[in-house]
């Protein structure tokens, strides 16, 4: 018998180092002594279950084998039909339990074991509430002898569910984090991607989810968004993301206390990464400054944002239920005379002259990013153009539906398809011939 309290105090120290439950480990253990004693004591395709009393060190052990049915079972003409479509017994499909790899078909079926199985009404004999599904454990002989291969299994056994539980207690952890923001530390730059340890684990930043422009260094600390955690067979991918509209939203949640409360509202982002967002804000709470309260005394809060996120300008607009007003208000910071709702989602915006290059912005970004940010097609237009457009939809008045059809039929008749062309020509050189 070994010492406990040692090798309790052994499962605790594992436990916290790998950041898993102590039950957990203890199940391990368990499972590596199982294997053990099958190796030593037991035969193949076996079941053996093991116990470990925490406190006095006992183990006990147990055969499991599953209660079966007739209807659960190949017959022996069923296994003579799966030899005649399979050609070996390798072509058979598997499902691996318990260390064995057990043949099965599409109905579920599986074959008769009597190591692994018993049939119900033996099973009844031993306990007549068994059920067809359930599992049926025989007490076996307690060993304290192993030998030297039975305990490179266990320890192998070991080794693998620790890493398995390891891997399952990272993913469900991070996977918890999804959509929110952590910080990370550049560890290394391989190719286009770059690798940040952010905690448990290395995260990926991908090319496609960095911010233009942007250098990263070993040892750098950042601000990410984690985008998605995926299962690999090499353990969770952690897929971060410092492009992502929502990271700005997150960013003023860590900043703004009135965000994080919900007394302020963030309506809607639109981003082009590394150069310039737009948000819009709203409050229904009474004598709060939406804009003000992201801001902060002399911009302290949105300059927090904004050096996180390596200089990126953003303008911050009021949201306003009403689209004129929404649609005037999102190109700020250029002054809009008036805004004219067209049909099918179009606004036209008449600003002044001297605005007109302003709500424009360089190479039209920012009436692309009040467009992206209100979901309107907008048209912004100085006066004088506005009024060309209204005095030229008045002088042409409204074709009826006849006159344009009869428009489109003349214009049809015009163009000649190119097989009509050629007819034409042969005919005129006909013509020539003939004169």
């Amino acid at each position: 018998m070994f010492d406990v309290k040692n090798f309790m105090s052994a499962i605790a120290q594992i436990a916290e180092e790998k950041g898993i439950s102590a039950e957990k480990v203890l199940e391990t253990i368990e499972m590596a002594i199982a294997a053990a004693y099958k190796k030593d004591y037991g035969k193949k395709g076996q079941m053996i279950k093991a116990k470990l009393d925490p406190e006095s060190g006992a183990v006990s052990f147990w055969q499991v084998k599953l209660v079966v049915d007739e209807k659960m079972i190949y017959s022996e003409e069923e296994l003579e039909q799966l030899k005649e479509k399979f050609v070996s017994p390798a072509d058979v499909p598997t499902r691996h339990k318990d260390g064995e790899d057990e043949k099965i078909t599409d109905e579920g079926k599986i074959r008769f074991n009597p190591e692994r199985h018993i049939m119900l009404k033996e099973a009844k004999k031993i306990n007549s509430k068994l059920k067809p599904g359930q599992e049926l454990e025989t007490p076996l002989e307690t060993k304290e002898d192993y030998g030297r291969i039975a305990a490179q299994t266990a320890k192998q056994v070991i080794l693998q569910r620790i890493r398995e539980a390891e891997k399952e207690s990272i993913f469900s952890e991070y996977k918890s984090k999804e959509g929110e923001i952590i910080s990370g530390i550049v560890q290394r730059v391989e190719g286009r991607n770059v690798f940040l340890d952010v905690g448990k684990v290395l995260g990926i930043l991908p090319r496609e989810e960095q911010v233009p422009g942007e250098f990263y260094r070993p040892g750098q600390r950042l601000k990410v968004f984690l985008l998605k955690v995926e299962e690999t067979p090499k353990g969770p991918a952690i897929i971060l993301s410092r492009a992502y509209p929502k990271l700005i939203s997150k960013l003023f949640e860590l900043e703004v206390p009135e965000v994080s409360s919900g007394q302020v509202q963030i309506k809607s982002i639109a981003r082009e990464v590394g150069s310039r967002s737009k948000i819009s804000v709203s409050t229904e709470t009474e004598g709060i400054d939406p804009i003000g309260s992201m801001v902060g005394q002399k911009g302290t809060r949105v300059m927090a944002v904004i050096n996180e996120l390596g200089g990126e300008k953003i303008d911050i607009i009021e949201y306003s239920p009403e689209s004129e007003k929404y649609i005037a208000n999102s190109l700020s910071p250029a002054k809009v005379l008036e805004v004219q709702i067209m049909p099918k989602n179009k606004a036209r915006v008449i600003v002044p002259e001297d605005q007109l290059s302003l709500a424009i912005g360089k190479d039209g970004q920012n009436v692309r990013l009040a467009a992206k940010l209100t979901g309107w097609k907008i048209d912004v237009k100085p006066p004088e153009q506005a009024e060309a457009v209204v005095e030229d939809s008045e002088a042409q008045p409204e074709k009826s539906g006849q006159e344009e059809e009869k428009e489109k039929d003349a214009g049809e008749q015009k163009e000649e398809k190119p097989e009509d062309k050629k007819e034409n020509k042969k005919k005129r050189s006909i013509k020539k011939t003939k004169e």
